[in-house]
């Protein structure tokens, strides 16, 4: 299988999107190294080959759109990740998290119905390869500190601060 990827310029820096040959996003993150992503990619979803695009269309306009303040474009994103049966839930229940309403990790696992998986459910943000479309920069500590982030917390202290502005707003 070819994939597709395209890296878009955005406040946050480069944010690139590996997409299968349906559009949906297998990888994605706040890099210009493909090299970054592909290895995140389920074994089962991995691509045989990847090919530079200039844009990916809806991809790259809900990225477009969501760093110009429009949260929910990338809602209807679809999204392929494997797991087990937990975290690929958790990815889903991510999903349902609202723009500028993160949620701690205790509060993530009582979401995504098991009170006391906060370590499986914390996994499951460390194991999001769509990251933004699988919003898991909403998760915090319970202290409410930000906690880990793959694209380095500057990036995730940027998105919460950019949701959360434009809710103000």
């Amino acid at each position: 299988m070819t994939a597709h990827y395209a890296t878009t310029a955005t406040p946050a820096g480069p944010f690139t999107a590996v997409v299968d040959t349906d559009g949906a996003v297998l990888a994605s993150g706040w890099t210009a190294d493909l090299g970054d992503l592909l290895p995140v990619i389920h074994s089962t979803l991995r691509p045989t080959a990847v090919e530079e695009r200039a844009e990916l269309g809806a991809v790259t306009r809900a990225v477009a759109d969501f760093h110009v303040g429009e949260l929910t474009a990338i809602d209807d994103i679809v999204v392929r990740q494997r797991s087990g049966p937990f975290v690929e839930h958790a990815w889903d229940v991510l999903r349902t998290v609202e723009p500028g309403k993160p949620l701690t990790y205790t509060e993530y696992a009582d979401l995504s119905g098991r009170p006391a998986a906060v370590r499986a459910a914390a996994m499951a943000c460390a194991r999001n390869a769509a990251a933004l479309f699988v919003p898991c920069h909403r998760v915090l500590r319970l202290d409410k500190s930000l906690g880990g982030f793959r694209w380095g917390l500057g990036v995730k202290e940027w998105l919460l601060a950019h949701e959360a502005h434009t809710i103000a707003s």
